[in-house]
This record gives C-alpha cells, structure tokens and sequence, in this order.
C-alpha cells in the first residue's frame, strides 16, 4: 500500500524485549509490516502509519485477550506494554474512536 499525500507517518521505537516477542508473533495480512519488522532491529525508530498501527493493535488485542496459545505469560505482560503505548500513539493522532 502507498501512502497518500494526507497519511502521516508515526516514528515509534520499539527495542529489547518488546521487539523480541513482536518478532516471535504471526502477523496475519499485514501488508509488508511483517517483513519490515522482522528487519527492524531497534536502533532507530520505525515509521508506522495509520494502517500499520491497525494491523499490530489488532494482532496484539489477540495477544493481550489471551487468544494466542503460543506467547508466555512473560511475552504477554511485554506486549500489553508495547500496545498499551501503540495505542496511545494511535489515540494522540486519530481519537479514541480506534481499535
């Protein structure tokens, strides 16, 4: 997907033990973001947008509701971190009207 000349684009950085259990998970349909975060190593911040956030808030929903039987306890404690802050990012630009 191309970005229009209105998407903006949301610098977020996600390292350590976020990044290590946001690369273990399945992203289904994500429209490249899998293989830009499986190349992503945390160094610098990752540009997201609006259908980027979309997709790992929704992935995460899963993950933090308890559907995915393949993340520990430990993993699950992380990634409700790392949504937690994803969706603040996403409420700060578009509303509380998100996922």
């Amino acid at each position: 997907m191309k970005p229009g000349k209105n998407d903006r684009k949301h610098q977020v950085l996600i390292a350590g033990a976020e990044l290590r259990e946001l690369k273990r998970l399945d992203m289904p349909e994500s429209l490249g973001l899998d293989r830009r975060i499986e190349r992503y190593q945390g160094k610098r911040s990752i540009g997201l947008y609006r259908w980027d956030l979309d997709c790992l808030l929704a992935t995460l929903s899963l993950v933090v509701e308890g559907r995915d039987p393949f993340v520990s306890s430990k993993g699950i404690v992380t990634l409700k971190a790392l949504h937690d802050r994803l969706q603040a990012v996403y409420d700060a630009a578009y509303g509380a009207t998100g996922v």
